[in-house]
């Protein structure tokens, strides 16, 4: 999560610098360089240090692999050193793999491995798992007009697993079943100026944590011309869920219900450099007892980007975004191409308990604007800001937020 962050902030700033001229070493088809990884957020406090990122591309300039050390010092944590990997084949097929250690609480493992064509095309295979404790999460309270006074810390201690397998149906068309599993702990933060969530509000469903199995149904519908650099195209994603919670310390039921639905719309200008991009997703939750981790959200990087990640927690959710990706130039550098695009956006959305309350009062409006650099078709970072009426926040990826 910061590691990324931080990795991507690091990327934008190495590839401006190098198209000025900062000195790079190559060899074969690798190149390397060093520099200065520097960010701030609200949430996640300050960061600097130095990244180590090693490229390994094609002769045609496709990108094979990242290889990504860092060493960063953060203002609430400490120093925190970090092992990145990306391998990228064919087709589409990718693997991750990420090893972080921080002085103070936070630690985090993941691998994910994404193959769309197993076994000659037919089927989607999607499996991964992670153990991550992330010491500077967020929470105040549930509801869309809880006050930033409200606001409290906690440390996320995690175990997740997932995998997931479809079957194409047709070119554009897949239906898929995955599990996942969730076992969170509730822990002390590493935020001292904010109070322990669980002291603010210990009467809050999950706040002595949970343990999840969900299985969940999903319809996927996607005509873009390229899954993770799309310029042209729609996806359409629906999913059911049925999930369980097996920590017998919650007193009410046990059984929830989760829907939800993803669309989005791309409408190029036919150079491509103007692309107009709208999305919609709604979330709805159903069932008594549900942990507050598990109910719908709003903020962070991938909705109302100009708050932080969680600022808004209820059973449900609707947002919209709309957002124009303007390409700017592109240029060669360390072998590969490299493209920047500018990204001005508005966020719309809000949280429910039930529909029936005040359903089109108070949605938060945030409006902001990105900046990426593309590596075309594997690799994307970008640092997006926006506005709220708390102020704002910067969230950095490396993917698109949708």
């Amino acid at each position: 999560m910061v590691s990324f962050r931080v990795l991507s902030l690091a990327a934008i700033f190495c590839l401006a610098v190098t198209a000025s001229g900062f000195p790079s070493s190559a060899w074969a088809e690798k190149s390397f360089f060093v520099v200065p990884a520097i960010s701030t957020s609200k949430n996640d406090g300050r960061d600097f240090g130095l990244i180590v990122p090693v490229l390994d591309s094609d002769d045609e300039g496709n990108l094979r692999s990242v290889f990504a050390p860092m060493l960063i010092h953060n203002s609430f944590l400490g120093v925190r050193g970090t092992l990145n990997y990306f391998q990228y084949w064919s087709g589409g097929k990718q693997m991750e793999a990420m090893g972080s250690y921080t002085e103070e609480i936070e630690r985090k493992l993941k691998f994910r491995y994404q193959d769309p064509g197993f076994i000659e095309g037919l089927f989607f295979v999607d499996i991964g798992a992670q153990f991550f404790k992330n010491a500077t999460k967020r929470f105040f309270g549930l509801g869309q007009v809880t006050p930033e006074s409200n606001e409290s810390n906690y440390t996320g201690r995690e175990i997740q697993v997932h995998w997931n397998f479809g079957v194409h149906l047709n070119d554009v068309t897949r239906l898929s079943v995955n599990q996942r599993f969730r076992d969170v702990e509730i822990q002390p933060g590493g935020v001292d100026d904010e109070p322990y969530s669980k002291d603010r509000f210990s009467s809050i469903a999950g706040i002595e944590g949970a343990t999840v199995l969900a299985h969940r149904l999903v319809f996927h519908y996607d005509s873009r011309d390229n899954p993770t650099t799309p310029t042209a195209g729609t996806r359409v994603e629906g999913f059911a869920e049925l999930a369980q919670n097996f920590d017998r310390r919650q007193i009410d039921d046990q059984l929830y219900f989760r829907y939800g639905i993803d669309a989005r719309q791309f409408f190029p200008s036919p150079s491509k450099r103007y692309i107009f991009l709208i999305r919609g997703r709604l979330e709805l939750s159903f069932g008594d007892g549900i942990p507050f981790f598990e109910q719908s959200s709003l903020g962070g990087e991938d909705n109302l980007r100009g708050y932080g990640r969680d600022r808004f927690i209820d059973k449900h959710m609707v947002v919209v975004n709309v957002e124009e990706r303007i390409h700017l130039f592109q240029i060669k550098m360390f072998n590969v191409n490299v493209e920047f695009e500018v990204a001005p956006f508005v966020d719309m959305g809000r949280t429910y308990r039930d529909f029936s309350y005040r359903q089109f009062n108070e949605w938060e409006v945030t409006p902001g604007v990105g900046f990426r650099g593309l590596v075309r078709p594997n690799l994307i970072s970008r640092v997006d800001w926006g506005y709220s009426r708390e102020g704002g926040a910067v969230f950095a990826g490396l993917d698109y937020p949708f």
